[in-house]
């Protein structure tokens, strides 16, 4: 059977592939380090043990290879990017000197070689611990008001899943409430804290029930359901 050109060039570069990821891919850093994907948010929760474990891991490399004394916090905000493995890139919270500090980092792992490398760490922007959505408010002539914040921010999950923790130990039910989905969600700023006003969806059972709730969250990072 002949093949027509097109189909030699696909299996020539198919071949060619194979024996790229066969070799580990170590055979050049720069071919190694392409963009194979677009940055996007990671498929678990940015604050699981993975992540944090790999926060961590670039807060120590950065004290190791600027002899720095940084003590990390949190995570803030965690994405991944499939290049030869996954690069990680970071938004984390850790603290200098008593005062907490936002950095950016980026970690490049390579799971099949147990490879783990600090690609980059760098001081991000002045400004407070808050994140995006804490801060997602604008002050006029009438003083901080509430703003409409996205369902899917990592700061509002947070305070929906606090929310629901509190339900739960207030509640003498033997069923555990689930969080269906955060219907609305509005936050403000006042001070050193920020509120949050959510609309959830929750399940106990097979009943399904709808709470407005308000969340504070001090500069320390820790919520309280109001």
């Amino acid at each position: 059977m002949r093949l027509n050109r097109y189909t030699l060039i696909l299996l020539s570069a198919t071949v060619l592939l194979c024996g790229f990821f066969g070799l580990g891919l170590s055979q050049d850093d720069s071919f190694i380090k392409m963009k194979l994907g677009g940055v996007h948010d990671c498929k678990g929760s940015q604050n699981s043990a993975e992540i944090e474990s790999l926060a961590r891991f670039a807060v120590q490399e950065h004290n190791k290879k600027e002899n720095a004394l940084l003590e990390f916090a949190r995570v803030l905000k965690a994405r991944e990017q499939v290049v030869a493995g996954m690069m990680y890139h970071l938004t984390l919270e850790a603290v200098d000197a008593g005062k907490k500090k936002i950095y950016e980092a980026k970690v490049w792992v390579k799971p099949w070689m147990n490879f783990k490398q600090l690609e980059e760490f760098k001081h991000a922007d002045d400004g407070p611990s808050f994140t995006p959505s804490d801060l997602g408010v604008k002050q006029d002539g009438h003083g901080l008001e509430w703003q409409a914040v996205p369902t899917n921010d990592f700061e509002v999950q947070s305070a929906a899943s606090h929310a629901v923790k509190s339900i739960q130990q207030r509640s003498n039910s033997l069923f555990p409430y689930e969080l269906l989905e955060i219907l609305h969600a509005k936050a403000k700023v006042l001070e050193d804290y920020a509120r949050f006003e959510l609309h959830l969806k929750l399940r106990r059972g097979i009943k399904e029930e709808k709470f407005c709730v308000e969340v504070i969250k001090n500069s320390e990072g820790k919520f309280h359901l109001n």
